[in-house]
C-alpha cells in the first residue's frame, strides 16, 4: 500500500530525535522496561523478546524466537477478538485489548496487550510490536470489587430499611428499593429531606459532629401523617456518617474526605399501631371521665354562678335593712341568706377540680387523630363528611395533651353541633394543621350557619350559649376551650369561611415564652 503524506510526515520526527539517542541507550532501555516486550515479523513469527516478557510467559529468547505469537494463545479467548485484532493491525493501526495467555508451563494469566505495526519509510508493515502486562491480579481485584458491590448492593435494595445517602445539602446521592416504594406512597420527591427535617425539629440542636462511621442520630422515632384518613406511619430513623475521597488525580496526596450521611429508617407502623390500639383504648375510657367531670364542672359552676346574684342582693337587703333599726323581716332574711350561702359553700366544694397534667412534648397531628377517633360514632351519626389534611410532619410542642385533646374535642363538637341543625343539608367538617413562623396552627372548618361578628367575642364569655337560641349552636365549651389555649400560651380565633360555615383556628407557639 502506498504511503501517505500524513505517514511519513510523522515518521519523520521521529527518526530525528532517535538520531540523537544512542543504539545502546534504546536496547538497554527495552531490555530493562518492566513490561514484556516483543516484536514479530508480518506473519507474528518471534524475533525478539525481552527479560520483562521471560518473567511474564516462562519463554526464554532462546525458547522463543522463530515461533509464531500464537504459542501464547488459549482457547479461552473468543475467535472474534483474534479477527477484530488482525483486522485494525493489518490495515496499520494500533490494537489494545485483553487476551486470555498460557504460560510455558501451561498456567493461564490475563493480558493487557497492546499491538502497534511498525512501518517502513515506504509505509509498508515490517513488523509488529507487542507490548504486555499481566493484569491476572487486577482482573480478580476488579471482579471482586464488582462482586462486592453486586452482592452489597442486593442486600441494600433486599434489606427491610429505608436507605438513603445524602450529601450536606440535603440532595439523595444513592437510595434502595424500599426508598423509591417510599417515594410512591408519599407522592413525594425526596422523603428522606422530610425524615430529616423532622430529626432536625425534634433535636433542636443539630446532628452530632462528623466522625466517619459514628452516629449523627440514633433510632428518633418520626411520625408521617397522611391525608384522606390513610393510616400514619412511624419510622424508626438512624444517621451515620459517610466519609468519601475525592478521586481526581489532583487529589491523589490530599487526605480531605468529603462528608455524606447514610439515613437508615425502619418502618415500625405495625409495632406502634399495636401500641396505638392500646393506647387510644384507655384514652377513650379517660376522656370520657374527664368529659364527664367537665361537664359537672360546668353545671356546678353556672349553678353557683347563677346563685351568687341572688345572694348577693339578698346580702345588700339584709345589710340595708339593719342600718334602718330592728326590723322583725330582717332576721328571717338573715336566716335566708345564711342557708344561701351555706348552700353556695356546699355547691362549690362539689365541684370536681381540674386533673393536674404533667406537661410534655406532644405531636399536634397525633392528638387531633385521637380526637377524630374519639368522635367517628358522632360523625357517622351526624351524616357528616371528614377531611383531615394534615401536615405530613409537624414539630412537637411543650404542652398538656389531654387538655388540648379536650380543648380540640369541644371545637369539633360545636363544628357537629353548628350542623346538626334541622334541615342542613350540608355537613362537611375541614380540619387542617400547618406549621411556619414559630407556631403550630390547627384549622376547625365547617359547612354549618356560620358566626356573625357580634357573637365571635361573645362566644368565648363564661357561660354563654346559643344552644336554646336561634340556632347559632356556639355551644358552651368555648371559654374553657379558650383557656386552654391561653395557658399554652396560644389563642383560639373564630372567623367565617369562605364558602360559608364557622373556622375555628388554634394558633400554639412551638416555645413558649418563660
Amino acid at each position: 500500500m502506498p504511503n501517505t503524506p500524513k505517514t511519513t510526515r510523522k515518521a519523520a520526527p521521529l527518526r530525528s530525535a532517535a538520531a540523537s539517542i544512542p543504539a545502546a541507550l534504546f536496547r538497554a532501555a527495552v531490555e530493562q522496561a518492566d513490561i514484556a516486550i516483543s516484536i514479530t515479523d508480518p506473519r507474528a513469527n518471534i524475533e525478539y523478546v525481552n527479560p520483562a516478557f521471560t518473567r511474564t510467559t516462562g519463554f526464554t529468547t532462546e525458547d522463543a524466537q522463530g515461533l509464531n505469537q500464537s504459542i501464547l494463545s488459549n482457547r479461552t479467548t473468543p475467535p472474534d477478538v483474534y479477527k477484530t485484532m488482525w483486522r485494525q493491525i493489518s490495515q496499520k493501526h494500533p490494537w489494545s485489548g485483553r487476551l486470555v495467555n498460557s504460560r510455558k508451563d501451561g498456567s493461564l494469566y490475563l493480558a493487557d496487550l497492546t499491538i502497534t505495526p511498525v512501518l517502513d519509510d515506504d509505509g509498508n508493515i515490517t513488523h509488529y510490536l507487542g507490548l504486555q502486562r499481566d493484569i491476572t491480579d487486577l482482573h480478580r481485584l476488579e471482579c471482586a470489587v464488582r462482586n462486592q458491590k453486586a452482592l452489597i448492593e442486593s442486600v441494600v435494595d433486599g434489606a427491610p430499611l429505608v436507605l438513603a445517602l445524602l450529601n450536606m445539602e440535603d440532595g439523595v446521592i444513592l437510595d434502595n428499593h424500599a426508598y423509591k416504594v417510599l417515594m410512591a406512597d408519599l407522592g413525594m420527591m425526596e422523603p428522606a429531606q422530610v425524615l430529616l427535617e423532622a430529626v432536625r425539629a425534634e433535636l433542636g440542636n443539630g446532628f452530632g459532629p462528623f466522625k466517619p462511621g459514628s452516629h449523627a442520630f440514633l433510632d428518633r422515632q418520626i411520625r408521617l401523617d397522611r391525608a384522606h384518613w390513610a393510616t400514619p406511619r412511624w419510622f424508626s430513623c438512624s444517621g451515620v456518617w459517610v466519609a468519601s475521597h475525592d478521586d481526581a488525580a489532583d487529589a491523589f496526596y490530599d487526605n480531605h474526605a468529603e462528608a455524606y450521611l447514610l439515613l437508615v429508617a425502619k418502618d415500625v407502623t405495625r409495632q406502634v399501631m399495636e401500641q396505638e390500639k392500646a393506647r387510644v383504648s384507655a384514652l377513650q375510657a379517660v376522656m370520657a371521665e374527664e368529659s364527664r367531670q367537665q361537664a359537672l364542672r360546668e353545671s356546678l359552676s353556672a349553678a353557683v354562678y347563677q346563685l351568687e346574684g341572688p345572694l348577693n342582693i339578698l346580702n345588700s337587703v339584709v345589710t340595708m335593712m339593719g342600718r334602718r333599726g330592728c326590723d322583725p323581716a330582717q332576721a328571717a332574711l338573715a336566716d335566708a341568706l345564711k342557708a344561701g350561702q351555706s348552700a353556695l359553700e356546699t355547691l362549690r366544694a362539689a365541684v370536681p377540680p381540674e386533673t393536674r397534667e404533667t406537661e410534655t412534648l406532644a405531636n399536634l397531628n397525633e392528638i387531633v387523630r385521637d380526637v377524630l377517633d374519639l368522635s367517628s360514632h358522632a360523625f357517622l351519626a351526624a351524616g357528616i363528611t371528614v377531611s383531615w389534611v394534615p401536615q405530613l410532619t409537624l414539630p412537637n410542642i411543650s404542652a398538656y395533651p389531654n387538655r388540648l385533646r379536650s380543648m380540640l374535642k369541644s371545637l369539633v363538637d360545636n363544628g357537629v353541633e353548628a350542623m346538626n341543625t334541622k334541615g342542613w343539608t350540608r355537613r362537611d367538617l375541614s380540619i387542617r394543621t400547618r406549621s411556619g413562623d414559630g407556631e403550630v396552627v390547627v384549622e376547625i372548618e365547617d359547612s354549618g350557619p356560620g358566626v356573625s361578628s357580634e357573637l365571635r367575642l361573645k362566644a368565648f364569655e363564661p357561660f354563654y350559649s346559643t344552644k336554646k337560641g336561634s340556632g347559632h349552636h356556639l355551644g358552651t365549651g368555648l371559654p374553657a376551650a379558650q383557656q386552654v389555649a391561653i395557658d399554652h400560651g396560644g389563642s383560639i380565633e373564630l372567623g367565617n369561611a369562605h364558602r360559608g360555615g364557622c373556622v375555628a383556628q388554634v394558633i400554639l407557639p412551638l416555645r413558649r415564652n418563660g
